[in-house]
């Protein structure tokens, strides 16, 4: 199983991003995919995820209304758009895969990405 963030890059506040995750590997369809961040000198938080059945979706409170997490199953790709960016967004982000919908449990997550760095100025 592969997953391959992307999309990552240099951003001022008030801008947009879109990150990407591709995988292999796993029946992509019957996964919950997560994204999850990590700033320097924190730990690894939840950003949102996306449920493989029933098409639910959960956001954290930092990225509601701000972010919108989707998906593409026939192409087994998973997507984070990120508008209203803020400095305090700075983070690697990490796509993750799991067979549960427990969103913001990272332990519930199978399989993960090796991130993509986002940076916003100010």
């Amino acid at each position: 199983v592969q997953l391959q963030a992307s999309g990552g890059g240099l951003v001022q506040a008030g801008g947009s991003l879109r990150l990407s995750c591709a995988a292999s590997g796993l029946t992509f369809r019957s996964y919950t995919i997560g994204w999850f961040r990590q700033a320097p000198g924190k730990e690894r938080e939840f950003v949102a995820a996306f449920r493989g059945s029933g098409g639910s979706t959960y956001y954290s409170d930092s990225v509601k209304g701000r972010f919108t997490i989707s998906r593409d199953n026939a192409k087994n790709a998973a997507y984070l758009q990120m508008n209203s960016l803020k400095p305090e967004d700075t983070a690697v982000y990490y796509c993750a895969a799991s067979r549960y919908f427990r969103p913001s449990a990272s332990s519930s997550y199978d399989y993960w990405g090796q991130g993509t760095l986002v940076t916003v100025s100010s």
